[in-house]
């Protein structure tokens, strides 16, 4: 759903669904499990959630373009703070999410979880 002409509820709606990794959709193509948003009594557009795996690779891919280079080649205090950024955003509720952030990180699982317990410590 894209082009000249778009309603304006999916142009409001389209930078909140690329943010999350989101698929905008006509509401016909709508699933159960999808949300279908209304304007004015009409359905105009559906949102395919992604899911939680893939929604943590959407945010570390939008964390390097953040900071203009991949997460490994920051150094550690930046690393640091993506990792409390990424425990505020749930990251870690996501399976393999230590692993995963992990990888991008360049780090060892026991790094992050260094980092993650350095900020419960008084």
């Amino acid at each position: 759903m894209t082009g000249p002409g778009e309603h304006p509820l999916v142009s409001a709606v389209r930078p909140l669904a690329d943010a999350m990794g989101a698929e905008i959709l006509r509401p016909d193509q709508a699933q159960p499990d999808d949300v279908v948003l209304s304007w004015e009594g009409a359905e105009v557009l559906a949102v395919r959630l992604p899911q939680l795996s893939d929604s943590l690779d959407h945010i570390l891919a939008a964390m390097e373009r953040r900071h203009g280079m991949p997460l490994s080649s920051l150094d550690r205090k930046a690393k640091q703070s993506v990792v409390r950024t990424l425990e505020a955003r749930g990251a870690f509720s996501v399976r393999h999410g230590v692993e995963t952030v992990a990888g991008a990180l360049g780090v060892s699982r026991f790094t992050v979880y260094n980092y993650l317990n350095r900020e419960k410590s008084p």
